[in-house]
């Protein structure tokens, strides 16, 4: 393989051209998205630059304080994105999708590391910021989408959902078909992703360690593994979220609080 070719910042600065040519044609198709394409580039050209820096820190204290410090971090985010993305009773919803991703994340991650990747090191900044990064990220859309849509066909179908529990089924049962729903819903991108992968598309995982120079093979086998993590943690999550979702509609006597 050949030797990885670095950007400099000159090369950053050539790579801004592409974000000005789409506003050139958003500016012709009369879009008006020329204000939201600098914000975007502004806010990610920061916030990677903000995360190299704080990573580089990580690297050198090489402290598994500094790790879990980072991964808390990263993982309060994501639950809190995710639970803004969820419309109803999105108050009393942080601490279930935050239990999620954490079970689900510590889950998926441990087994990776200790059966299948074994560094030297279980906390090794180089395999366990990535890869929580990969997990969190996933999972927080599929907890969104999971407790959105829940939410959305319970409140949709209270009418049914009352006349379930009128009929002597418990807020579980009453709930189930919509439970399933959402649980597949959430479980859509990450199966359609699943399967072009490598043929349509080529991850970021796969294209990041193929451009660093790493064997094509070696970088798919991490991707298979990436992708296999996905798929449990995301699943996981969905579950999780739907379970404690549900539990926010109903009061201790099986009533739906709506």
């Amino acid at each position: 393989m050949d030797d990885f070719i670095t950007l400099d910042t000159t090369d950053l600065i050539w790579s801004s051209g592409i974000i000005i040519m789409a506003m050139v044609l958003s500016n012709w198709q009369k879009l008006e998205l020329e204000g939201q394409f600098i914000l975007a580039a502004g806010r990610a050209l920061l916030q990677l630059l903000v995360v190299s820096s704080v990573l580089l820190v990580i690297f050198e204290l090489d402290n598994p304080v500094a790790v879990l410090g980072i991964l808390g971090i990263m993982l309060t985010i994501a639950a809190r994105a995710a639970n803004n993305r969820i419309t109803h009773q999105k108050q009393r919803l942080f601490p279930v999708v935050l239990g999620a991703l954490l079970v689900s994340s510590l889950l998926t991650l441990s087994y990776a590391l200790i059966v299948i990747i074994r560094p030297d090191i279980w906390y090794s900044p180089q395999y366990l910021i990535p890869l929580t990064g990969m997990i969190l990220g996933n999972a927080m859309n599929s907890a969104s989408l999971t407790g959105e849509r829940l939410g959305s066909m319970i409140a949709q179908n209270r009418l049914e959902v009352e006349t379930h529990l009128c009929l002597g089924a418990t807020p579980k049962q009453a709930i189930a078909s919509y439970r399933k729903e959402a649980i597949r819903i959430g479980l859509i991108p990450t199966l359609n992703q699943m399967m072009v992968v490598g043929i349509v598309s080529l991850p970021g995982m796969f294209t990041g360690q193929v451009l660093a120079g790493i064997d094509p093979l070696n970088a798919a086998s991490y991707q298979i593994l990436i992708l296999f993590m996905i798929v449990f943690s995301n699943l996981l999550t969905a579950i999780l979220v739907t379970e404690g979702v549900y539990r926010k509609f109903f009061n201790s006597q099986a009533q739906l609080l709506l």
